[in-house]
C-alpha cells in the first residue's frame, strides 16, 4: 500500500482484527455484485469505499425515478441511463482507485458461470427467483461464497451460502428449487426505504469478513427482520442430503470461524 491508501483505509488499518494485512487482502479482491438496486446500491458504495480492489457489477435494468426512494447509487441526473453504468460513476467518485466493471446485461445460468469463476465472494442482490438459483448453482459449482440478501415490505432476511464449508448448506437446500414460491416485487408490494440498506449494508460487512478472513460468518444461519417492530429473528439452517445442487459435497461440520478466501 502506498501513503494515500494507508491513509484513506486507516480506519480499517487500526482495527486488530483487519489490520495492514486485511485491507491488503481487501484491495486484492474480486467481488461480483448481481444487481444494482436497493440491496445492490449501498453492498457497491461499502464495498468500494472499503477498498475492495475489484468489483463486477451485473444489472440489465435502468435508472427510472421510482427507484430513487431507496436506490441511493443513482441519482436524478442518472435517469434512463443503465443502473450499472450508473453505479459505477459512483463508486469511481469516491473511490476512483477500485476497477470496475459494469455489466449492463441480464445474465443467464452459462453466463453466471463464466462470472462467478474469477470472483472471491459473490452477493446476491437480484429480484427474482430463477437468478437466485441460477447464482446459487454456480456458486456451488466454483466453490464460491454466496451473500444473499432479500428484502420487501417491511421485511428482510440475510444468509451466507458458503460451499467451502462441508456442513454449511446451500440456497436451494433453504429455498428448494422445485418448490413453488410467490415471485414478489416491489414494484407492485412496496418496499420500506431503509430496509434495503440495512439487509444491503450487512451483506457488504459478511463479503468483507469473508474477504478478510476475520471473524465468523452467516453460514448455516437465516436471519429475519422485521422491520415494522425492528425485531431479528434467527433460525439454524442445515445441508439436506437429497439437494439437488449440492448433495455431492462431502459432509463435515461447521467451522466456529469462516477462514478467508487467500
Amino acid at each position: 500500500m502506498n501513503d494515500d491508501q494507508l491513509l484513506r483505509y486507516s480506519r480499517h488499518i487500526l482495527l486488530d482484527e483487519l489490520g495492514v494485512d486485511g485491507q491488503q487482502r481487501l484491495l486484492d479482491a474480486h467481488a461480483l455484485i448481481i444487481g444494482a438496486g436497493g440491496l445492490g446500491s449501498p453492498v457497491a458504495y461499502y464495498l468500494g469505499t472499503a477498498g475492495v480492489g475489484r468489483l463486477t457489477i451485473v444489472d440489465h435494468d435502468s435508472v427510472d425515478l421510482t427507484n430513487l426512494q431507496r436506490q441511493i447509487i443513482h441519482d436524478l441526473s442518472r435517469v434512463g441511463q443503465p443502473k450499472a453504468a450508473s453505479a459505477a460513476r459512483s463508486i469511481a467518485a469516491i473511490n476512483p482507485e477500485v476497477q470496475v466493471q459494469a455489466l449492463c446485461e441480464r445474465a443467464d445460468e452459462a453466463r453466471l458461470l463464466e462470472l462467478v469463476a474469477t470472483a472471491d465472494v459473490v452477493l446476491d442482490c437480484s429480484d427474482n427467483f430463477a437468478t437466485r438459483q441460477a447464482l446459487n448453482r454456480a456458486c456451488v459449482t466454483h466453490g464460491r461464497p454466496l451473500v444473499a440478501g432479500a428484502a420487501i415490505r417491511f421485511d428482510g432476511q440475510i444468509s451466507v451460502y458458503d460451499p467451502r464449508n462441508a456442513a454449511s448448506p446451500c440456497y436451494a437446500c433453504v429455498f428448494p428449487p422445485d418448490q413453488a414460491f410467490e415471485e414478489v416485487r416491489c414494484a407492485t408490494m412496496g418496499v420500506f426505504a431503509p430496509l434495503v440498506g440495512i439487509i444491503g449494508s450487512m451483506q457488504a460487512a459478511e463479503a468483507l469478513k469473508l474477504l478478510a478472513g476475520v471473524g465468523s460468518s452467516l453460514a448455516g444461519r437465516l436471519q429475519m427482520l422485521d422491520a415494522r417492530h425492528m425485531e431479528w429473528t434467527e433460525i439454524r439452517i442445515a445441508r439436506r442430503p437429497d439437494c439437488p445442487v449440492c448433495r455431492t459435497r462431502p459432509q463435515g461440520s461447521l467451522p466456529a470461524a469462516t477462514p478467508g478466501i487467500r
